[in-house]
């Protein structure tokens, strides 16, 4: 699934009459390097979500014949659901066989080189309930994981205050800040009780709580990109033109 419901309010005026999975870099729209990325993992059906300009996103994808995938439309039109509410909005697509598989939900306004492959072992070796990519760096909102790579809490600097919030024991839990690629189990579509508009963290907080395992995956020595404001697309089309990142 790739999220791209999200109003795209920091691209403005990129945004003003385009969905932000269609802001381009390079001469290439965000969703369509996303599902490049995809494909390239072997990945052939796909479930997007839209909100802001959801028509402008539908034509694209029938102009470009939905790049060749089998891709099916979320339309969240009357309430932007987040990221959790989406998800939970879109289970049916992921439960439509056996609903084993686990499967990949990535933002749109991500760009990376993040081994999916490696994830999706790891994830499997692991019986991970979901495997969050995660990076050491700087952030005001940060995942806290304990020794064994476990979700155990969170932390969230806002006027230079931080608060903590635990859901199980950490004697030194490592603050970890989220890449927006995660490895679901289909599993915990049905363990998500949260209605209507609420955040996938909230969800993995509540279940790592109850002992579910929500993993990390350390993601620190690929190429990892935030999208979400015009300077972040100029240094990655910087990085294209120097050759420190390679668009597939």
């Amino acid at each position: 699934m790739v999220l791209a419901a999200g109003l795209g309010t920091r691209l403005r005026p990129l945004t003003d009459d385009r969905p932000k999975a269609l802001v381009e870099i390079n001469g290439r729209t965000l969703l369509d390097i996303t599902l490049a990325r995809l494909r390239r993992f072997g990945v052939r059906e796909v479930i997007i979500n839209a909100h802001h300009c959801a028509d402008v996103l539908v034509r694209y994808l029938e102009e470009h014949k939905n790049f060749g995938m089998h891709i099916e439309v979320s339309r969240e039109d009357d309430l932007l659901l987040d990221t959790g509410g989406g998800l939970k909005k879109a289970a049916k697509f992921f439960l439509r066989d056996s609903g084993e598989t686990p499967f990949i939900l990535h933002n749109v306004d991500v760009l990376s080189t993040i081994d999916l492959h490696e994830m999706v072992s790891l994830h499997r070796k692991h019986d991970a309930l979901a495997t969050l990519a995660m990076r050491d760096r700087k952030s005001s909102r940060l995942l806290l994981f304990n020794s064994h790579c476990e979700l155990c809490g969170r932390q969230i600097t806002k006027d230079n205050t931080a608060s903590t919030e635990m859901v199980r024991t950490c004697p030194h839990p490592q603050p970890l800040a989220f890449c927006g690629i995660h490895v679901i189990s289909p599993r915990l579509l049905k363990l998500m009780t949260e209605q209507g508009v609420f955040s996938i963290i909230d969800v993995y907080l509540r279940l790592a709580g109850a002992g579910e395992k929500i993993r990390s995956f350390r993601a620190d020595e690929y190429y990892w990109r935030d999208l979400g404001r015009p300077e972040h697309l100029a240094q990655a089309a910087n990085d294209v033109a120097s050759g420190a990142l390679v668009l597939g």
